[in-house]
């Protein structure tokens, strides 16, 4: 039988289908006397999926320190004091799932994917590896190795390689600068002692939050009460001060960073890889310190600059053009995660359609314009207080074998498509396909249960709660043409005053490039 009744526009029908209903929240956050945070996620389905997410990472090595958090990674779930490495392993295949560790930036995680029955087995073997790991001389011997065969592997896969050295060009080798890989010249100073040493500095109770999708919450609060309650919280303190002369020596003790905090805002997590404040004890415990004033990470310094890499043999040259952005507290980020999904781009060969971005700017405006151009995207990498977001393009070189072009001849498109988005209206069409793009995608992810389990940890690590789908999707739908070029301007406009980070790999350098971005009227080239 035919309904009978008005039609709906075109666009009312969208509006509704990518409406996301209000719902209660199925979230349960529990904190052990030791300061864990146990969070869950009421996700039905035969597979439960958990991690251990803790506030660790590259940001936090020094130059003492520096490779640690690759060899942490590496070397989990190895030997402990209550297991053998063929133990180990043994327990990791009966597990009948995946089990992993991966280091970041500004986070260092341990997870599982795993049928519902196995999550106390899971449970065991991350706290193993967390609690009572040895790192036996002969274990990290065998990494030292690896770990020079995983460099060579990355440093020939420009995609992998050029990113790592955006970072260390953009912040000038320190704090997010820092490398995810071990340098070279520090694997043979990586030892037992120094790796033991930084996980009893790092691996603080109050610096751990363990989620689970797919588990009954007081059940995991369970196992995390038998298997972490080992691991004892230090309050966080700062030396008692007074009026005498001894208080005031005392007094310049103080870390600055514990004088000037600072309050973080919301943010859905879903969209970044940050790590929240970490604790750092005072020489003489005497106060304790709320834990909003506690954030020990040094801050990042942001110099932009410009590195050329040259290597003839390649296929392809390689440019990247990135100034500094919003960090993951600021209600900046969805005006511009809706810019980099409105730039959109990908290769020139993909076999996306509708929906995949082939309608976005960097598509149709370079790639089906420029057939020696492989590839060219926009990127956002967001941490706590900072991100990186720009552009790159992967292209033919100009060689007597291919005639090709040069990164002087590349960077005016990447500059003209910035300028596009300063200086010209930018269609209603398009601005809405942006956004309804960026929530379905955010969306879409969600449904992994590996996605919503790392999502919740890393939510609860920066921001002590889960924000909602819903009110993200708000904070996007907020996002107007007047906002979004409002952050372009204090992004990368014309008069922010740091320079912009440029990298370039292959055959020819970019040359003058801080005279390409003044004449588009891009910011940075100063």
């Amino acid at each position: 039988m035919k309904a009978v009744g008005r039609s709906l526009p075109r666009n009312k029908i969208l509006s509704r289908r990518l409406h996301v209903a209000s719902r209660p929240s199925t979230t349960q956050v529990t904190t052990l006397p030791n300061k864990i945070r146990v969070a869950t996620e009421n996700t039905p389905g035969h597979f439960t999926s958990l991690g251990l997410y803790i506030d660790a990472g590259t940001r936090y090595e020094t130059p003492l320190t520096s490779g640690v958090s690759h060899f942490l990674d590496r070397l989990a779930f190895r030997s402990t004091e209550t297991r053998s490495d063929e133990d180990m392993q043994a327990a990791t295949s009966v597990l009948g799932g995946n089990i992993m560790c991966s280091a970041s930036r500004e986070a260092i995680a341990y997870q599982s994917a795993h049928f519902q029955k196995a999550t106390p087995l899971a449970v065991s073997l991350i706290a193993d590896t967390i609690t009572n790991a040895q790192f036996n001389p002969e274990e990290v011997e065998a990494q030292r190795e690896a770990a020079r065969y995983e460099i060579r592997e990355y440093k020939s896969k420009p995609e992998v390689y050029l990113p790592e050295v955006l970072h260390d060009v953009a912040y000038n080798g320190e704090t997010l600068g820092n490398p995810l890989f071990c340098p070279e010249e520090r694997i043979e100073r990586i030892d037992t002692k120094l790796l033991l040493d930084t996980k009893k500095d790092w691996y603080r109770p109050e610096r751990m939050v363990i989620a689970g999708s797919g588990i009954d919450h007081q059940e995991l609060v369970e196992l995390a009460e038998k298997h972490f309650s080992s691991l004892k919280h230090i309050p966080s303190v700062t030396p008692q001060l007074s009026t005498t002369t001894r208080s005031t020596s005392t007094q310049a003790q103080i870390p600055p960073h514990l004088l000037a905090p600072g309050q973080p805002s919301s943010l859905y997590k879903s969209m970044t890889r940050a790590a929240s404040y970490l604790y750092n004890p005072g020489a003489q415990p005497q106060l304790e310190i709320p834990p909003s004033m506690i954030n020990p990470r040094s801050p990042v310094n942001y110099t932009g600059g410009h590195r050329f890499i040259h290597d003839p043999s390649l296929e392809f040259d390689h440019l990247y053009l990135a100034f500094e952005g919003s960090g993951v507290h600021d209600q900046d980020i969805y005006a511009l995660a809706t810019i980099q999904v409105l730039l959109g781009g990908g290769g020139s060969f993909s076999a996306g359609g509708p929906g995949k971005g082939m309608y976005s700017r960097l598509y149709t405006h370079i790639l089906n314009h420029y057939a020696q151009i492989d590839h060219c995207a926009a990127f956002h990498h967001i941490y706590t207080d900072s991100s990186l977001f720009g552009l790159f393009a992967s292209f033919l070189p100009n060689t007597p074998h291919s005639h090709g072009n040069t990164a002087k001849d590349i960077l005016p498109h990447l500059a003209h498509q910035l300028s596009l988005l300063l200086y010209t209206p930018i269609p209603t069409t398009e601005f809405n396909r942006a956004k309804n793009q960026l929530k379905s995608s955010m969306v879409m992810a969600l449904e992994s249960k590996s996605v919503e389990v790392e999502d919740l940890g890393r939510q609860l690590l920066v921001l002590d709660r889960k924000v909602p789908l819903e009110e993200m999707c708000e904070r996007i739908d907020e996002v107007t043409t007047d906002t979004l070029r409002d952050v372009a301007m204090k992004v990368f406009g014309p008069n922010i005053t740091k320079q912009a980070t440029v990298v370039c790999m292959g055959h020819d350098d970019a040359g003058d490039w801080k005279s390409v971005l003044s004449k588009y009227g891009v910011g940075g080239g100063n």
